[in-house]
């Protein structure tokens, strides 16, 4: 792994603890020591400062940097890989399989490019993935497994990769922000502020794991809440009159036109 942030560590740690990957078998470079130094007391890991020496190494290199510095890595490694051996990943926002191809430039090179979300950090994460025609059913297979270690992860197609980043990759922001302002009620009736924070979290939790376990629309398990003349189909009248739906719909709208945006730069 190439990236020793927040997000790899997140990685490294869902490998080591499920069993999946073997400590011994991981191999992270990063420029900043300390980073290091907290995965390999904490996992057991090997380390370096030195990305070409992790990726002549690796069978599977995760890329796991910011997307304005993954071509300088790219370039970096590109003369220490093993083409026929190794299959790289990219977590990089924005940046797709053409501009990787480009800039590693080596013939039947296996591609993926997966996008996980904040929630990794916890293991309850959603990572969306997809490869490049070189990519079998094995590598797949494999990164599947990897990415299941903390969290859930679906095969998307990439065009579709924009919307994935505004639905799963931006909106944990805006479920924050309706927790914090569900705890804001709260307070305002009276209720302590760690309880009102304990209290809108876990009924966060609690109902979108209804959605994804009983597998129910939800719509259906609103109607279930909603008794007549009751308190919840006051609550769900004045969203509606306030413009709750719509205005979730414009916000994820502008999140993948942003991604857009974003992309359509990178390939400049």
């Amino acid at each position: 792994m190439i990236g020793c942030g927040n997000m790899a560590q997140a990685m490294i740690g869902g490998m080591v603890e499920s069993g999946v990957v073997d400590a011994a078998d991981i191999f992270v470079s990063n420029p900043i020591q300390e980073q290091l130094e907290v995965v390999k007391t904490k996992y057991g890991v090997s380390v370096t400062n030195d990305n070409k020496e992790v990726s002549r190494w690796a069978d599977y290199l995760i890329i796991a940097v910011k997307p304005n510095i993954m071509n300088m890595v790219l370039k970096e490694v590109k003369d220490h890989l093993e083409p026929e051996k190794t299959v790289l990943v990219s977590i990089a926002a924005g940046v797709d399989l053409a501009q990787m191809e480009r800039q590693i430039d080596i013939p039947n090179i296996k591609l993926l490019r997966v996008m996980p979300n904040t929630p990794a950090l916890v293991g309850e994460g959603m990572t969306a993935i997809t490869g490049n025609e070189n990519v079998g059913e094995k590598e797949l297979n494999a990164v599947l497994e990897i990415f299941d270690c903390f969290g859930k992860t679906k095969v998307i197609p990439e065009e579709l990769f924009h919307g994935v980043t505004a639905t799963s990759g931006s909106s944990p922001a805006m479920v924050y922000i309706l927790i914090e302002a569900m705890a804001d009620a709260a307070v305002k009736a009276g209720l302590k502020r760690e309880d009102a924070y304990e209290l809108a979290a876990q009924s966060v939790l609690g109902s979108a794991k209804m959605v994804v376990e009983t597998k129910l629309h939800p719509g259906v398990l609103k109607d279930r809440v909603c008794s007549p003349g009751g308190t919840t189909i006051a609550m769900v009248e004045e969203l509606d009159r306030k413009g709750f739906r719509g205005a979730v719909l414009s916000a994820l709208d502008a999140a993948v036109h942003k991604s857009i945006e974003m992309s359509s730069k990178e390939q400049e």
